[in-house]
């Protein structure tokens, strides 16, 4: 069975991971808006196409404000995640180990 521990410690370890990048981009993305970006600079599209897909949906939920806080409420859900999953999946692994 440790095998197992060990393969869904990875996981969660790689799912973390992910989580903390997205939080990050986020937050860039969020920052870079302040300052009226350039639409065809690279960095800028990649931010956008990577990030749009999770806060499409926020902006959809939300009433329309003045102010975007979609990267803000994405960014609590991203670290609801880190403090939910990512324990729960490591002491699976542990118990399997």
């Amino acid at each position: 069975m440790f095998v197992l521990g060990n393969f869904v410690d990875a996981i969660a370890w790689v799912i973390n991971s992910l989580l903390m990048i997205m939080f990050w981009l986020i937050v860039v993305r969020a920052l870079i808006s302040w300052v009226n970006p350039d639409p065809y600079n690279p960095i800028v599209q990649f931010l956008m196409h990577v990030t749009e897909p999770i806060l499409e949906p926020i902006r959809r939920l939300l009433p329309h404000m003045g102010i975007d806080i979609s990267p803000f409420i994405a960014c609590i859900i991203i670290r609801a995640f880190q403090i939910f999953l990512i324990p729960t999946l490591q002491d699976l692994a542990s118990r399997l180990i």
